[in-house]
């Protein structure tokens, strides 16, 4: 299996599996069990507690909860960074909260594991081992450091020093077995996962091999009987043109050329050949290819193309990646898909970033869909008029699911809206009012020409297997 495709597949962050959405409904279940459970040790207990701090830092937790449920969309996935932040503010919130409560005389000390196990789930060594530190460091500051819990009558509630100590060994030893052993479990599954993929991708790299060599095993069959007759034939001629010295070079000519034709068949016969030409493709003949199996489905394809702000007036040459093509193509379906009879893709580009943005004369994404755009198997509910629209239409989101986890892997960003925004910056034109999705590449990354993606000239090399 080539390198690059094991650097795709190594390059993926375990913690962009996990939407943000996820770990906001946690923290909406651990936010009602610390309310719970505050309101049950003063009610029925008569524990007696500083409800205004206790129930201050509940509420910085619902704070931020509520600012990251409306500043951010329902799909949203988390980067390494994000995630590590949100985990360790969950830990120090918990710890304040535990620190107003009685700290390791509190038995609900142990909920420390959580954040730790999370973390050691979904995210790499150095942010698990930062955050197994900091809740050591915690557990060890709640041991000496809190806020005693007292009852009605003002008696003090308290453990044994030698349980407290034991309580401070035990969640020590658990923060590093578990934070040690779901991090280990959590290599191994997504090891796995990759050595499957790129199982896959070898199988189907030889699988086309195969294919190749079929076709080039029966060109060769079909051919070497001609080959042969015709350098039979030019050799007799060549013993007969003696006296003829112009047809005789000619004649020799036709037999060299015939060899040739058989040493190109069978050398291409032993190994493929990774075309370098095909490996790049000017900007726009990367569009048109995307867009050419839905230019005849009865919509009006308009393509524009040019220089953005600072630009050359030459269009860059990008990488010829099938996913960038698949990508670009499924938008392109769903804009013809959804459009009412244009759709316009526009291709702009300058010395940063190269931008494709596709639009349609449509009635745009559903207001209540855009915080789950790119999710799989998102199904609404059809009404009437949709279906005397389109009655063959039954999709679930895979689609753009897909476009858009393969444009991401190409290292594009991709923005959603829709033409009647009054908002949006992409477009002004009132024609273009339905959905419009904008695809952005750093040009650095799909740049064929320039920069450490370049394309090598020279002469095709063989396929490594």
């Amino acid at each position: 299996m080539a390198q690059s495709d094991m650097s795709l597949l190594r390059g993926q962050e375990r913690s962009s599996w996990i939407r943000l959405r996820t770990l906001i409904v946690l923290r909406w279940v651990a936010i009602g069990g610390q309310i719970a459970a505050i309101t049950v040790a003063q009610k029925m207990y008569q524990i007696q507690l500083d409800l205004m701090l206790c129930y201050l830092t509940i509420g910085i937790s619902i704070l931020g909860n509520l600012t990251a449920t409306f500043l951010f969309p329902e799909n949203k996935r988390l980067s390494e960074f994000e995630n590590f932040l949100m985990i360790m503010f969950d830990l120090l919130q918990l710890a304040i909260l535990l620190y107003l409560t009685g700290g390791l005389h509190n038995p609900f000390a142990l909920l420390l594991l959580g954040p730790v196990t999370i973390s050691a789930n979904v995210m790499g060594l150095r942010s698990t081992v930062l955050i197994g530190g900091t809740a050591i460091i915690l557990v060890t500051l709640l041991a000496e450091f809190h806020v005693p819990l007292r009852s009605e009558q003002g008696f003090v509630l308290r453990v044994p020093d030698i349980f407290v100590f034991g309580n401070w060994v035990a969640l020590i030893i658990a923060i590093g077995f578990l934070g040690a052993y779901s991090h280990r479990i959590s290599s191994e599954v997504q090891s796995m996962s990759e050595a499957l993929s790129a199982t896959h991708m070898a199988l189907a790299r030889e699988q086309k091999l195969t294919d190749l060599g079929g076709v080039v095993a029966a060109a060769a069959h079909e051919l070497g009987t001609p080959l042969a007759t015709i350098k039979l034939a030019s050799s007799e001629l060549i013993e007969e043109l003696d006296e003829r010295p112009d047809l005789q070079e000619d004649a020799a000519l036709i037999r060299e050329q015939a060899d040739r034709c058989r040493d190109i068949l069978r050398d291409m016969g032993r190994a493929g050949k990774d075309d370098l030409h095909l490996r790049q493709a000017p900007l726009s003949t990367v569009v048109h290819e995307a867009a050419e199996p839905h230019m005849g489905r009865g919509k009006s394809i308009h393509f524009e193309e040019g220089p953005g702000d600072g630009g050359d007036l030459q269009q860059p040459a990008i990488l010829r990646k099938p996913e960038v093509i698949h990508g670009l193509r499924n938008l392109i379906q769903n804009a013809v898909d959804f459009a009412r009879a244009s759709v316009w893709v526009e291709s702009q580009w300058n010395d940063d970033r190269i931008v494709v943005r596709i639009m349609d004369d449509g009635r745009g994404y559903p207001p209540q869909m855009f915080g789950r755009i790119g999710d799989p198997f998102v199904r609404r509910r059809k009404v009437d008029s949709d279906r005397a629209a389109r009655p063959e239409y039954e999709g679930m989101g895979l689609g753009l699911f897909i476009a858009k986890t393969l444009l991401e892997r190409s290292g594009a960003e991709l923005r959603f809206a829709n033409g009647t925004d009054p908002y949006q910056q992409f477009t002004r034109r009132p024609e273009r009012r339905g959905a419009i999705v904008e695809v952005t590449w750093p040009r650095r990354l799909i740049d064929a020409q320039q920069g450490e993606n370049a394309v090598p000239t020279g002469l095709n090399q063989p396929f490594r297997i």
